[in-house]
């Protein structure tokens, strides 16, 4: 297998998806205060959040949490990850809660981003789904199996099907992973938009697909359909988990510590779970000193590809 060769591959398709996406307006962040970005004059009573999926029922106890502390809590929902990003960066918003650490990495290391973590949440489950077989040792040589195609999510999902026992990747594998550094398979793969993952297994196109935890909800897959989960505690997940991302400038503001202390308390993290309906495991003992060590190594690694 030529090194090089996977490296370009995957540079070209972490490129493309960057460049693309920094195309889109920031319309969407729009309408940002002065006292949002954390500046030297941020208003400490105030936290201007940026979210895609700001309507649900977590944000409303969250926001009456740091009421009680004497902030207020806005929460501006934008569903582009790339403008979540620019947001905090331009100083639109002062933190965002969307992205996994390798989410993260890509941003600052191809769009020149200083974005940084500051308190972990969860990570979600990527697990694979079948309607026709009920165990993956059931799935029969190549048999189809879709999966997102999107960089950081497919690198999971190759990785997920290792461990599965559906294939093998060079050297193990890792976080940027492609296809070209697949040694040998069992399967087919498939690899289609993420929304199209759960389109696929019910259209009849893929015996079996790897789906995101959002995607399965939308879909209407249950747990009853999983072959495969991976399993949460494992440390090579720690890339997914999911943080809040401020300015590297910002990253001491002591907002930050009392915004993760109200998250993870049990009536937010219970509406949390109930949102996702179970399929998640809270992170709250990974300090922000842990989560940045994660993404510098992260971006090492993605820098050294180059």
């Amino acid at each position: 297998m030529n090194n090089s060769r996977a490296k370009n591959k995957i540079l070209s398709a972490l490129g493309v998806l960057a460049a693309g996406a920094l195309t889109l307006s920031m319309a969407a962040c729009a309408g940002g205060t002065d006292t949002a970005g954390g500046d030297a004059a941020a208003d400490e009573t105030k936290i201007v959040l940026g979210a895609d999926d700001g309507t649900e029922a977590h944000w409303t106890i969250l926001k009456d949490k740091l009421a009680d502390e004497g902030i207020e809590l806005e929460v501006r929902t934008i569903t582009d990850g790339v403008q979540l990003n620019q947001g905090v960066q331009d100083g639109e918003l002062d933190v965002n809660l969307f992205q996994h650490l390798i989410f993260l990495s890509d941003f600052n290391v191809n769009s020149g981003g200083t974005l940084v973590p500051v308190g972990a949440t969860a990570v979600y489950p990527l697990a694979l789904y079948s309607e026709e077989y009920t165990d993956v040792a059931d799935l029969p040589d190549g048999a189809t199996v879709a999966l997102p195609n999107n960089p950081t999510n497919l690198a999971r999902a190759l990785l997920n099907l290792q461990r599965a026992g559906l294939l093998e990747l060079e050297d193990g594998g890792n976080a940027f992973s492609t296809e070209a550094d697949i040694t040998s398979s069992k399967v087919e793969l498939l690899p289609v938009d993420t929304n199209q993952t759960v389109t696929a297994l019910k259209d009849g196109s893929a015996q079996a697909a790897i789906v995101n935890n959002t995607q399965a909800q939308k879909g209407g897959l249950g747990d009853d359909l999983i072959i495969f989960k991976e399993d949460l505690d494992n440390p090579e997940l720690a890339p997914y988990i999911n943080a809040f991302v401020v300015k590297d400038e910002n990253k001491d503001d002591p907002r930050w510590e009392k915004l993760i202390e109200a998250y993870h308390s049990p009536e937010v993290e219970e509406a949390v779970t109930e949102l996702n309906q179970g399929n998640l495991q809270f992170k709250a003992d990974w300090t922000a000193a842990d989560l940045q060590k994660e993404l510098t190594g992260l971006e090492d690694k993605l820098k050294a590809a180059k």
